[in-house]
């Protein structure tokens, strides 16, 4: 148990790594500006750090047993629950309204696509170290 404990938490981690740095590059390069979205992390230890914990706390998810043989769709649906975490609680905390708006109509989209990197990541390794 404590072998499954450690892949998801671990997968999580280095999922959030993965998807925060893609949206930091994807910032930097102004594809979030193209995007009409006017999110652009800047990389710091203060951003990340809480990004690794918290994804390794989604991370450990993936020790419900739910369609085991099926990573990319376990990812894939275990991604959705950091997602409607952001777009309904975090986002309007910021004040900027249901699923992030505020911050541009596409911001739902980003957040779904960072997310899917994030739930991908974290299933395939958990998948590999859990055994």
């Amino acid at each position: 148990m404590l072998r499954k404990l450690s892949a998801a938490f671990t997968g999580g981690v280095i999922g959030a790594l993965l998807s925060s740095l893609l949206f930091w590059e994807l910032g930097r390069n102004g594809v979030t500006a193209w995007m009409g979205v006017t999110l652009r992390p800047g990389l710091s230890f203060a951003w990340l750090y809480p990004r690794l914990v918290a994804g390794g706390l989604w991370g450990l998810l993936f020790l419900l047993p739910l369609l085991p043989s099926r990573p990319a769709t376990r990812g894939l649906l275990w991604s959705l629950a950091p997602s409607a975490f952001t777009l309904l609680h975090v986002m309007p905390m910021a004040g900027r309204g249901l699923f992030g708006l505020g911050y541009g109509a596409l911001t739902p989209a980003l957040v779904l696509a960072i997310n899917a990197v994030w739930g991908l990541t974290a299933a395939f390794w958990y998948r590999a170290a859990a055994r």
